[in-house]
Parts: C-alpha cells; structure tokens; sequence
C-alpha cells in the first residue's frame, strides 16, 4: 500500500493552475520534489494536506482518502513547511508541551534525543534561535511522534553543509530502520542526489516525471563540445542548448546520444538537468 497517492490533482488559480498532478510515494522510501520556484511544489504539498481546497483529484494516504481521514491521517504523518515560526516568545520546552498533547503516540525520550542531538536548549526561547536552528526545532518535534510518512518543505534551507549531511543521515535512518516514507521538496539537488529512491519534478504546474531517481538520470546525458561538430540534426534536439566562443553544452535524451561520436558526454545530474530543461 502507497504511503502517499496522488490521482489527477488539479487546483486553479486566477495566474496560476496544477494541472492533472499524479504520483505515489512509496513505503520505506524518499522522493524528492523539484521545480523552479513558482512551479507549483507549496501548492501541491498544501493540497494534499488540505491547507488549500483543490479543484478535482484524489489524494490518499496509506489508502485512506484525505479530507474523508482527515484527523486518522494527520496523527500518522508529520510536516514541516519552513522553520518554526510559532510562539516566539515562548521556551522551547513549553511549545513541546503543547505539541505532544496532540499526539498519543508521542515519544518523549525520543524527543530528547533529538535536543541532544540537535544541540538545542530546551530553555531557549524560540525568537533566539537561527534559521537553521529553527529549522531543527521543527524537525525534533515531527520526528518525535514516530510518524510514517514526512512531508518536508525545503527541509535542508538555512543548514550549514554539515547540518544539512546529518539530517540526510537522518532521513535514512527513519526509512531505514523504522521503514517511514519522505516527501520532500528542495532546491538543494544534491541532497536529492545522495539520497533520494525517487524523483517527482513539476514545471508550469504539471508533473512531466515521476520516476526511481536512478533510471531518470540515466534517461539523459550531459554533452559539450564545439560548434562545429555537431550535425544540425543533433543540435534540434538538444535541450538547454548553450553556446559561447565556439562551444557548446547542453542536455541530451540518451535515446538520442546513442551511437553519436565526436563530441563529449558524461553523466547527467539532477541540476544539470533542471537548468537545462527549464532553459527550454
């Protein structure tokens, strides 16, 4: 049973519009979410948790229908939209207390692991805290109920290098011994690229892939080279084509790659082939 399903998801705005938005997530895995910014990821992320009312679609967690579930569902999964930004004024220890009143299945010796481990004061008022801290914050109290499923916005956002590497760690230990399930959506591709299963990418508010990470980066290969050497034939079509000074680089379909000599190709990453397909 998927631990998230999406089915035809549509939400309409006056500027902006998901159009027909479909993908799963998988027990005991990690997808990332990516797309530009203004893409549609909040949107979508908001719909499905039934912040924003969208227009069509069916949105299912561990095969019960969200809003139908809505209270069931909500005990078994935790999000985190940014860094905590409530009660300012007040200890962390206080915002904890009112936190765990909505979670029975809330693990208080967990949760002190995580300060521990987070290096958070417990005495501290939130309003001193950084953006990174914050953030840590936020993710000691959603870990700290034993959620199945975890619906992180731009987790890894205001994370010092080594912060953001422990909470990637953390993510895999979650998946990986208590067989939980992360959606996240981030910016930061090569967090996606050391440890997402999967990869749902949304451009102009439509999904155009939802795939195991591994298999989407082998759909396509990186190539430069110079301008000169590449037929006109290969050069329509290239994606992301750029040329400078004789040379060139871009993105190619490796359906299209195959068998073509003369020019340099090597694997594509994540960020490679985002700024290429949204450079058109």
């Amino acid at each position: 049973m998927d631990a998230l399903s999406v089915s035809h998801l549509e939400k309409c705005y006056p500027t902006f519009q998901l159009r027909d938005v479909s993908f799963r997530v998988q027990p005991g895995r990690i997808m990332g979410f990516i797309g530009r910014n203004g893409a549609g990821k909040t949107t979508t992320m908001k719909s499905i948790l039934n912040l924003v009312h969208p227009d069509r679609g069916t949105i299912q967690f561990f095969g019960l229908d969200m809003p139908a579930h809505e209270f069931e569902i909500k005990q078994r999964i935790a999000c985190i939209f940014g860094a905590a930004n409530y009660y300012t004024q007040s200890p962390l220890k206080v915002i904890a207390d009112v936190y765990r009143r909505f979670y029975p299945s809330w693990d208080d010796a967990l949760y002190r692991t995580y300060l521990q481990r987070f290096t958070l004061d417990p005495n501290k008022k939130l309003k001193q805290l950084s953006q990174g801290m914050s953030i840590k914050f936020a993710l000691a109290l959603a870990l700290s109920h034993h959620a199945e499923l975890l619906i992180l916005d731009e987790p890894t956002s205001g994370l010092d290098p080594v912060s953001r590497d422990e909470l990637l760690h953390i993510f895999e230990d979650i998946v990986d011994r208590e067989g939980a399930s992360i959606f996240f959506s981030t910016h930061i591709t090569s967090d996606l690229d050391k440890n997402a299963d999967d990869i749902t990418y949304i451009k102009n508010g439509e999904i155009i892939a939802s795939e195991e990470k591994d298999s989407f980066l082998k759909s396509y290969r990186k190539v430069e080279g110079c301008v000169a050497d590449l037929p006109p034939d290969l050069k329509d079509k290239m994606i992301g084509f750029h040329d400078r000074k004789g040379a060139f680089s871009g993105l190619l379909r490796e359906a299209d790659a195959h068998g073509v000599s003369g020019l340099n190709f090597a694997p594509a990453d994540l960020e490679t082939i985002m700024v290429c397909i949204e450079r058109g």
